[in-house]
């Protein structure tokens, strides 16, 4: 393949994937031409790039316009797996280490969604369903993945006023954005009740190089957070530079 004949490819892939992202925010459907005015290219060009993506059932038609299709659901369920599959073992080490319940959650959007658990064998112990759905701006998983993004995107996900959970709870923008500072130097977060009374945690994002944003977290009960934090969170540490490495290619 020439030169010539890779940067076209590229060209057409990353004009797909403009597309592609464009409708990730419009669960409602897009027309041609609104795909065309969001991405910038042009209609002839998205119609082209359209009819292929159906093809190949990563769009669908839909009573409003073109959607996402079930092929990007099969994509994302794969690349979930694997997550899940590289990261059990180690989070098992975690939980046999600590003792407390760590939780590996996906962001998505407003919220980080629970996609595998280890529960704590302890008989005080915080559990959760996996699938369930953590407002993202109070759970320490939910900071751990907010950390990890720029402000600009912050402000339009979240909006300058934040529902609270409890009276611990971050209510402005403002004042989550500055304790993401302190996340982002140390590198774990931390929620001390903001998501539910008694209930704290630690949570640290995972570099995978998948689509996806991952984070792994402790949920602690609040009488045995602050006595343990220091081995938590060294702990904490551990598993995410185990799970880190092998994705890199070291582990």
């Amino acid at each position: 393949m020439t030169e010539v004949q890779q940067s076209s490819n590229g060209q057409v892939i990353a004009r797909a994937a403009q597309i592609l992202a464009a409708l990730e925010a419009a669960s409602e459907g897009r027309t041609v031409s609104e795909l065309a005015r969001t991405t910038g290219l042009p209609r002839t060009t998205v119609h082209r790039l359209a009819s292929a993506l159906l093809d190949q059932q990563l769009l669908v038609e839909g009573e409003r316009g073109l959607r996402l299709g079930p092929a990007i659901a099969r994509l994302a369920t794969a690349a979930h797996t694997d997550m899940v599959a590289v990261a059990r073992p180690h989070i098992e080490a975690l939980g046999r280490r600590t003792r407390e319940t760590v939780d590996l959650c996906l962001d998505r959007g407003t919220h980080a969604i629970s996609v595998d658990q280890y529960v704590s064998d302890r008989e005080l112990r915080v559990v959760s369903q996996v699938g369930t759905a953590f407002p993202i701006h109070c759970t320490a998983h939910g900071k751990a993945l907010l950390a990890v993004q720029d402000e600009a995107r912050l402000a339009s996900v979240l909006g300058e006023t934040l529902q609270p959970c409890t009276a611990a709870s971050h209510t402005r923008l403002t004042t989550l954005q500055a304790e993401l500072g302190t996340v982002r130097r140390t590198g774990i977060a931390v929620d001390r009740e903001e998501h539910a009374d008694g209930v704290c945690g630690l949570g640290v994002y995972i570099r995978t190089g998948l689509s996806g944003n991952y984070a792994v977290s402790l949920a602690v009960p609040a009488l045995r957070f602050e006595p343990h934090y220091d081995e938590l969170a060294v702990a904490l540490r551990k598993c995410r530079a185990e799970i880190e490495a092998v994705f890199q290619g070291g582990g």
